[in-house]
């Protein structure tokens, strides 16, 4: 049986596991900050579960960030990567390197049963594209294919970097004062952990308020405990989480339907459930109608992203 490596790496934390019969296995978890670079990171895992190095027959990393050439420079952490001295470093005779939301988006092929909540009934119009969206210390988007005959194929972007959309006097006001801080104001900016923090301190300036929480999940917990003012900040996350999914479902078509995965949602499900999500995401006018049967879920799964390194990696272990 063959053994390989999986990672799914973001700004804050680093997921390793075994990937063996087609399946993860010896899952754990490294911070970032606590190793100077993936190699480190890598040998740490090892020694943690056992495994020696040497009996490795690949490793698939998914990276957050563009992927290309020999070097990588992961967007939200410390960490760069060089093809050619990772794999002369630990010995590797093959490494996949993959964005991280192809990753999770192949990861949505591997849910069972109970790991999504569904959070817009519909029934997945067949043959079209379903979008991936989640909010996490970043905002990523990635498309998932069908393809003819069977499979799927994930298509990467950088969809969290487009340019956040307005849909209200309150949101244009929200906007230009990020805009005056930040410049360019992208989706990210807002619809990511440390974006709702950014969007509590920019409401608060709005309305000459005192900063009171001093971290993401502060405001979620004050929202959570019923604190009108937090209440609203959160309510305005899932508004705008609606309008920029909308905006990628029209842009895709992707009429297959929308998960919702990442770190941030999961943690206020019930909130989130019950929020102006569902009306801010249909909110386009006479297209308003498109949203119709387009069914929309939580992912609740664990380790997507690693399911899906492991399901990337798959083609060059059976080829080798």
């Amino acid at each position: 049986m063959k053994t390989a490596l999986v990672g799914d790496i973001g700004g804050t934390n680093a997921r390793f596991a075994l990937w063996r019969d087609q399946r993860v296995e010896q899952v754990r978890v490294l911070p970032t900050a606590d190793y100077a670079c993936p190699e480190l990171a890598i040998r740490a895992y090892l020694a943690a579960v056992g495994q020696p190095l040497e009996t490795l027959e690949a490793v698939c990393l998914a990276c957050a960030g563009p992927v290309g050439g020999d070097v990588f420079r992961f967007t939200n952490n410390h960490w760069q990567l060089s093809r050619a001295a990772f794999c002369a470093d630990l010995g590797l005779a093959q490494l996949l390197l993959i964005n991280d939301f192809t990753a999770m988006a192949l990861g949505m092929t591997r849910l069972h049963e109970g790991e999504r909540i569904t959070v817009c009934p519909g029934e997945p119009e067949p043959g079209r594209p379903r979008l991936v969206i989640g909010p996490g210390t970043g905002l990523g988007v990635a498309t998932l294919l069908p393809l003819q005959g069977g499979g799927w194929r994930a298509l990467p972007g950088e969809g969290g970097h487009i340019c956040l959309p307005v849909g209200s006097e309150r949101e244009a006001a929200i906007w230009a004062h990020l805009h005056r801080q930040l410049g360019h104001v992208n989706a990210e900016a807002v619809l990511s952990g440390p974006g709702l923090l950014a969007l509590y301190r920019a409401s608060c300036g709005l309305d000459g308020r005192a900063v009171t929480v001093d971290s993401p999940a502060a405001v979620t917990a004050a929202a959570l405990a019923g604190e009108p003012y937090a209440v609203e900040v959160l309510q305005q996350f899932c508004r705008w989480l609606g309008r920029v999914a909308g905006d990628n479902v029209l842009t895709l078509g992707a009429r297959g339907g929308v998960y919702i995965v990442g770190g941030v949602v999961p943690r206020f499900a019930e909130f989130f459930l019950a929020s102006d999500f569902q009306q801010s995401l249909r909110d386009k006018g006479r297209m308003s109608g498109y949203f119709d049967q387009l069914p929309v879920w939580l992912v609740t799964a664990p380790y997507p992203g690693l399911e899906g390194a492991g399901v990337a990696l798959q083609p060059l272990l059976e080829g080798a």
